[in-house]
């Protein structure tokens, strides 16, 4: 039976290095607290249940700008990203643990391996140039906050006279690993979910895909063909059977969005949120965007340059041309509410039951989605649901 619209989860995305109608220029709103708070607010009340904030380069950091948006919002759950390399996982953990406590178990989060080579070197990470080694390092770092998170659950905490405090419970972690060693590691307070936030992780190279399958809760890909997401779906399930790993896997897609009431309008506006990108600055992306150890980038950098022929249209709904401008996951869903959905509901026959959208700019476009797309999608599902029911 396929998924209900309740098994289905859908989340915006937070501007934090401005925003507007445009890419590829200055931006024409700054991204102030007020305004992302406009946007999750928005996003809220279009129906959206959590929201993506971005990190690395000039991102405002993720951690102030999600309990910024969790106190100005009731459910809306951030995504904030860890970043092993550049934090100690203990630390990690409290913060993070400390994240769901404020919120009352909203936190939600996004592991993050690596960047660019640039961004990698500019934070110090000693392993900007081994992207492998980046994801054994992962492994490791995963290991340790899920460890003192499991112990933080079975811990009490006594409050002494000297403001002091003594943990009673599961003995404090001890670690010898090959990027980590930790002698009596504990986090208070513990988390609110149990067993932990959910743990959100992209990497489509075979070393990512495979930690992935260890660890994750959510298995995030950017928006590709029907075909391209379906391998890599059997890939990791494979490293799944192969591991042995009996907890469930979700998966989750990133991609932009644009819908209108007709088909022409949508497309005219997607072209338009390129349309004042300068030459020059085109020419910088393309070069910048070559520079990457990062597979899921570089199938990104594949999409657009097949089919640049073709007004970079991949598939039906399906447009690259963002990519020209935006790294990262830059296809655009774009047509009118019934195709959207309709490309919605077929990554949805694949396996995908998270889906993480945005478009320019955040604040409207998450209005606009809400009110069209979310409600057409919803109504799919129930129809089918209902269908299957009477055929049973």
């Amino acid at each position: 039976m396929g998924k209900s619209a309740q098994q289905v989860e859908f989340g915006w995305f937070i501007p934090t290095t401005g925003d507007g109608k445009y890419i590829g220029v200055e931006p024409q709103r700054e991204s102030t607290a007020d305004y992302m708070i406009q946007v999750a607010q928005a996003a809220e009340r279009s129906g959206f249940t959590f929201a993506l904030i971005p990190t690395g380069g000039a991102c405002i950091d993720s951690w102030i700008v999600g309990s910024t948006i969790a106190a100005h919002t009731q459910v809306l759950r951030p995504l904030v990203a860890m970043r092993p390399g550049l934090i100690a996982p203990v630390l990690a953990a409290r913060m993070a643990a400390s994240l769901d406590q404020v919120t009352g178990g909203r936190a939600l989060i996004n592991i993050v391996s690596g960047g660019s080579p640039q961004d990698l070197t500019a934070t110090g990470d000693p392993l900007a140039d081994d992207h492998d080694a980046r994801y054994e390092r992962t492994r490791e770092f995963l290991d340790i906050v899920k460890s003192v998170w499991t112990n933080s659950h079975e811990q009490t905490v006594k409050f002494l006279a000297s403001n002091q405090t003594a943990q009673q419970g599961k003995e404090p972690l001890h670690y010898s690993g090959r990027f980590y060693e930790l002698k009596g590691g504990a986090s208070l307070p513990a988390p609110v979910q149990k067993p932990h936030p959910p743990f959100y992780f992209g990497g489509s190279s075979p070393a990512g895909k495979r930690v992935a399958a260890e660890t994750a809760d959510v298995y995030l890909m950017w928006a590709e063909p029907l075909e391209w997401i379906r391998e890599q779906i059997a890939e990791v399930e494979a490293l799944k059977t192969e591991l042995g790993r009996e907890r469930e896997l979700r998966y989750g897609l990133r991609a932009q969005v644009l819908v209108r009431e007709t088909e022409e309008e949508a497309w005219r506006e997607a072209w338009e949120i390129i349309s004042k990108v300068d030459p020059q600055a085109l020419l910088a992306s393309s070069q910048r965007f070559t520079q990457t150890d990062a597979t899921n980038q570089k199938r990104q950098n594949e999409l657009r340059e097949s089919s640049r022929a073709n007004n970079f249209v991949i598939g039906p709904n399906l447009w690259t041309g963002l990519s020209t401008v935006r790294g990262g996951g830059a296809v655009l869903l774009v047509g009118t509410p019934d195709q959207v959905a309709d490309r919605i509901l077929e990554y949805i026959d694949l396996g995908i039951s998270s889906f993480i959208l945005s478009g320019y700019p955040h604040l409207e476009e998450a209005e606009i989605t809400g009110e069209l797309l979310l409600p057409a999608v919803k109504k799919k599902l129930e129809e089918r649901q209902q269908t299957e029911g009477v055929r049973a």
